[in-house]
């Protein structure tokens, strides 16, 4: 299967690296220094265990008409990247091509079928302009759910932290024969994926710990186990999760597991730093609006009140505009001990 993964960091570095070492024809969309790399000297996956998987070339450009038409597309930017670059992404179809989006937080294909008085609505948090969804027609989207952890150490050197996880589904509900082949390539490459009925929920399982365990990391510099096990902060991420269920039941959205049993799940990751803390110590631009922002846009959709969500989006907004303004991120480093 042709396949263009666009985004080399962490995930998509990961899937792109698993998917080229299945034996699939995968173009990796990159710039810069992951170019570079890639053209030199391929992908390197190092594993938890220590192993690692190595595919020494491989299809890299910066040329999305050079890529050619794919069967799928793996759309792995942040997404707060995706306008930038989406009216690039046409190039890349063919008559059939699908489209996995693999972003954290509400997606702007959320209300696409979705059904119910706000069927079409769109997400004006994630696409302000109209531009993603006029550049990737939602029909072509199949929903995915990002579950693994993993962190891009080098140009072209992704090191897996833990999990393997892509629930997929298509937008109506349907099982679909585009849907089964996505999910017999994840499983080819070695990951586990299931296809549900209901992406919609899965979606929100994960935007329950984006929007908390994300802002609440990047504010403090602590890690999950770290948050979990601090009684004000534990006790922050449960209020900010009831708000967001409310919100998502009215939509019909219905939690499989219980606010603490999931936030027992993040625990488990254990010293695990968060995507948002990671791009503040790096000092790169944070997904406030698609993790944090989304929401709210949601509980005011729904009449909903989201105090504690509220407040915590207006601390991190300003974090990021205050990274922006300086140039630089933000580290906590062990002070030299006075003479």
């Amino acid at each position: 299967m042709k396949i263009a993964v666009i985004g080399v960091g962490a995930i998509g570095g990961f899937v792109g690296a698993r998917l080229a070492h299945a034996g699939e024809d995968v173009t990796f969309i990159a710039r810069g220094a992951n170019l570079e790399a890639l053209r030199s000297r391929g992908i390197r996956l190092v594993m938890t265990d220590g192993s690692e998987q190595a595919v020494p070339q491989v299809h890299a450009t910066a040329d999305y008409a050079a890529a050619g038409p794919q069967d799928m597309v793996i759309l792995a930017l942040k997404a707060h990247q995706v306008e930038a670059i989406a009216s690039n992404v046409p190039k890349l179809f063919g008559p059939d091509t699908v489209v996995v989006p693999l972003q954290n937080g509400i997606p702007y294909w959320y209300f696409h079928q979705h059904g119910g008085a706000l069927a079409g609505t769109r997400i004006q948090s994630v696409d302000p302009n109209g531009l993603i969804g006029a550049s990737i027609p939602c029909e072509r989207v199949i929903g995915c759910v990002v579950y693994p952890a993993a962190a891009a150490t080098a140009p072209g050197v992704i090191h897996h932290v833990e999990g393997d996880r892509f629930p997929i589904g298509e937008l109506d509900g349907k099982e679909t024969p585009r849907v089964r082949e996505l999910h017999d390539v994840f499983i080819k490459a070695g990951l586990k994926s299931l296809v549900l009925p209901d992406i919609r929920s899965e979606i929100w399982l994960k935007a329950w710990g984006n929007l908390s365990f994300n802002p609440i990391s990047a504010l403090t510099h602590a890690t999950l186990v770290d948050i979990c096990q601090f009684a004000e902060t534990r006790a922050l991420v449960a209020a900010m999760m009831k708000e967001a269920q409310d919100i998502a039941q009215k939509l019909g959205v219905t939690f499989r597991v219980s606010i603490d049993k999931r936030i027992a799940g993040a625990e488990a990751v254990g010293a695990h730093k968060t995507s948002m803390l990671q791009d503040v110590e790096a000092g790169r631009s944070l997904e406030t609006e698609a993790l944090i922002g989304s929401i709210l846009e949601m509980a005011k959709l729904t009449n909903t009140p989201a105090p504690s969500i509220e407040a915590v989006y207006a601390m991190v907004k300003l974090l990021n505009k205050v990274m922006l303004l300086e140039g630089g991120g933000v580290k906590v480093e062990k002070a030299s001990k006075a003479a």
